[in-house]
């Protein structure tokens, strides 16, 4: 077990009814017989990408056409195509001039097929994509060019667009040209690439490989393409235990070592929500039944990580750094809402090859999404063609009642992540050890997200969805990064090297939960640093317990925790109250220092631009006002310590009598060998073990996070092992038991009689092991 979490709402009975009234209301699509299966394809996959169903004449879709065919007619009317480019100032040299030139073909295309743009079938327009089209086959895109600069390029994102233009126009290109396209697909991505299952073919990189053969299949009328296509995406199903994939515990990792269900999980979803459909009923169909991870991942993988329609930015990997881009429509923003609504997109897309049962509680979800997320309205949403958009509204439409969030915590221990939802906030913590990298950086992306992985505790207040969306990446003080403890000392961009090389030789990390509450732990090592610290977090109702223990440093220079860093927005003007051991943000939360230390604060205003944290980013410059709290632990620290809480959402009478009850949290230990703490009023008790020893009634044989939670004559243990040795854990509570209701999978009774002695045979997963007793 790696945590759960709960949902009020609409019961079963509520959501079975909904998933008749689909049954009958949106089909399922199956293919109709056809004389040719290969038009019939080619038919639905413009359907997929195009559309249908909507009224072109009616809002959102009227100004979306329109605002298409604009950027159509700028595009056409600034194409200029010479020997090295097809648009000047965008060269075919690296890093995605190819791809660039593709993509506003793609938009000029969709212009003159779709309805409403105001160049729907214009011959003029339709001329000058087919000149684009030949230009870029008889320059660059051809089976008689060697492949040079970024790999992604050729073989995912110009053959993925090539197919999409093909499909499209492909009674307007004749035989040569389609032939041509395929041809140089079939250069780029040979079938050698499907054959095996590593390197740049894994995960939601392979689902892109896949589709492009598809449509190459489809166009160029081969049966065994498009069955290689369907065939290569089994690997991809299977739950994996290590590298590129889906994790049984709900973790999703891309680049070996990067968490990044956010943005290539989305890509996952989306590639293989169009395959499915697009195959359906054929005699490709995906049959796999291990498909059936990808549609359970829907619930377990990643609906925890969207929050009020973001999805949280530590599954976002480098692209939290994109923000504004040079040339992006000006109504886009790829902020974490916008991450998070093209993962809601693709869940709609994936719904129409689930059960009826389960579109129906994929549905309530969006419709909570769409109903919450009121910082960038989804259904109106700047990034969606009118096909997402017409998905997203039949969504709406549906009868299924909204879903709320699920509460409780979910431990993602195969990425380093965990995730807490209490009926006042959500929270999410980052963490790196020697499986998940600090930060990815690469392709001029993200070169400064050195501390993003060294404990960095994000949290919403419930209805406050914008704390990361709002030029937060270019103005935040990337060494004060909340809940992180780091070395001041300058790093250079890039620092611990490109694509997940920023990794630390730390084991310990990882954590144990019993659904509701959690203890969570990270050995730190800092980036290019001699920085180590031993970092837990207790997660509890309506509070974060954070302990930090062990912090030794000699770079020469002070080293910090930071309590958090809040971003108040343009000249924000929350107010920040302090009193003793405790300080609180108007419309934010609180935060307390029980054990003493002084409590650093500041307000500043910070300015910066996209440009500074990605090449392609746009260089306007924007300011923001910033709240910064701190413990300083001086320079070159010896085994320094911290103890603090985060209150997110509580108002300032609650932090003020929090901070003067002094019976509310125990502190049971903080050092480098043990941090725990009790909670008497949750019945709670909780630690992690750094090494074996004893802390209280507790005692533990080997490395381990436990969690003792009693309620009136029962209690759970819950045990894990973060080093993730493999070896045999014995645990000991000295309290009387009557007898062992229930002990887990890997969970031994070895006595009952006078005190609890458990021996837990862990796995390598960090899985939680639970044993409920009865009370004397």
């Amino acid at each position: 077990m790696t945590g759960a979490m709960t949902t009020s709402g609409p019961t079963r009975r509520a959501l079975l009814l909904a998933a008749a009234l689909l049954a009958t209301a949106a089909p399922r699509a199956t293919a109709a017989p056809a004389a040719d299966p290969y038009d019939t394809l080619r038919r639905r996959w413009l359907d997929i990408a195009l559309g249908t169903g909507y009224d072109p004449a009616a809002e959102p879709y009227a100004s979306r056409l329109a605002r298409l065919g604009a950027l159509a007619r700028d595009f056409r009317a600034t194409m200029a195509p010479a020997p090295g480019s097809l648009w000047p100032g965008h060269p075919f040299d690296p890093p995605t001039g190819i791809t660039l030139g593709y993509g506003r073909l793609w938009t000029m295309a969709q212009a003159y097929l779709q309805p409403g743009t105001g160049c729907t079938g214009d011959d003029a327009l339709l001329a000058d994509v087919l000149r684009g089209l030949d230009h870029l086959a008889a320059t660059v895109y051809n089976p008689g060019t060697t492949r040079y600069g970024n790999w992604w390029e050729w073989q995912i994102g110009s053959p993925r667009l090539l197919m999409d233009l093909t499909a499209a126009l492909y009674d307007h290109l004749g035989p040569d040209r389609v032939a041509a396209a395929c041809a140089a697909v079939g250069h780029f991505v040979p079938d050698s690439t499907l054959t095996d299952y590593s390197g740049t073919s894994t995960g939601a990189n392979r689902v892109d490989l896949c589709r492009s053969v598809a449509l190459r299949g489809v166009l160029g009328r081969s049966g065994d393409r498009l069955a290689l296509a369907r065939d290569a995406l089994s690997p991809v199903f299977p739950y994996v235990t290590r590298g590129d994939g889906l994790y049984a515990d709900g973790s999703f990792v891309q680049h070996t070592w990067v968490a990044y269900s956010g943005t290539y999980g989305q890509v996952l979803l989306d590639g293989l929500g169009r395959l499915f459909a697009l195959l359906a009923g054929s005699p490709w169909e995906v049959t796999d039944p291990a498909r059936q991870n990808v549609l359970d991942s829907v619930e377990h993988a990643y609906a925890p990580l969207i929050h009020d329609g973001l999805v949280m930015d530590c599954v976002n990997g480098r692209a939290i750094s994109r923000g504004c881009q040079e040339g992006d429509d000006p109504h886009l923003m790829r902020s974490d809402h916008h991450h998070g609504q093209a993962l809601i997109a693709a869940v709609a897309l994936l719904a129409d090859g689930a059960r009826q049962e389960e579109r129906a509680r994929w549905y309530g979800r969006i419709k909570g999404w769409i109903e919450r997320d009121t910082v960038t309205p989804l259904l109106t949403a700047g990034q969606f063609g009118v096909a997402d958009l017409a998905r997203l509204h039949a969504v709406a439409r549906s009868p299924v009642p909204a879903l709320a969030e699920p509460l409780g915590h979910r431990l993602f221990p195969a990425m380093d992540r965990a995730v807490h939802r209490r009926p006042r906030f959500t929270a999410a913590l980052a963490m790196a050890s020697a499986r998940i990298a600090h930060y990815e950086c690469g392709n001029g992306e993200n070169p400064r997200g050195w501390h993003t992985g060294s404990g960095m505790l994000s949290w919403w207040p419930a209805g406050r969805g914008d704390q990361y969306t709002d030029w937060y990446w270019p103005t935040v003080d990337w060494y004060r990064l909340p809940g992180t403890t780091v070395s001041t000392r300058r790093l250079a961009d890039r620092a611990g090297g490109e694509w997940g090389a920023a990794r630390p030789d730390t084991t310990w990390v990882g954590g144990t939960t019993d659904g509701t509450y959690a203890a969570v732990g990270q050995h730190l090592k800092g980036v290019d640093s001699t920085l180590q610290a031993r970092k837990s977090w207790f997660f509890l109702d309506d509070a974060v317990v954070c302990l930090g223990a062990g912090i030794t440093c000699a770079d020469g220079v002070p080293v910090e925790t930071v309590v958090d860093n809040r971003n108040l927005g343009e000249g924000g003007t929350r107010a920040l109250t302090r009193g003793p051991g405790w300080a609180h943000l108007e419309d934010h939360g609180g935060w307390l220092v029980p054990c003493g230390g002084e409590l650093r604060t500041r307000c500043e205003d910070r300015t910066g631009s996209w440009s500074a944290i990605n090449a392609s980013g746009t260089a306007e410059r924007r300011t923001r006002r910033w709240a910064t709290l701190w413990l300083d632990h001086g320079t070159d620290p010896a085994g320094a310590d911290y103890v603090y809480a985060v209150l997110p959402g509580a108002p300032r009478h609650e932090v003020e009598a929090r901070a003067a009850d002094r019976h509310w949290l125990r502190l049971l230990a903080n050092d480098a060998h043990c941090q725990a703490v009790a909670v008497p009023g949750l019945g709670l008790t909780a630690a992690n073990f750094w090494t074996a020893g004893t802390v209280g009634e507790l005692t533990v044989s080997a490395g381990a996070s436990v969690l003792v939670r009693r309620r009136g004559r029962t209690a759970t243990l819950c045990v894990s092992e973060p080093p993730r040795t493999g070896g045999a854990l014995e645990i000991v509570w000295d309290r009387p038991v009557c007898s062992v209701l229930r002990a887990g999978e890997g969970v031994e009774i070895l006595s009952s009689l006078g005190r609890l002695r458990l021996r837990v045979t862990p796995g390598m997963a960090c899985a939680t092991h639970e044993c409920v007793v009865a009370l004397r």
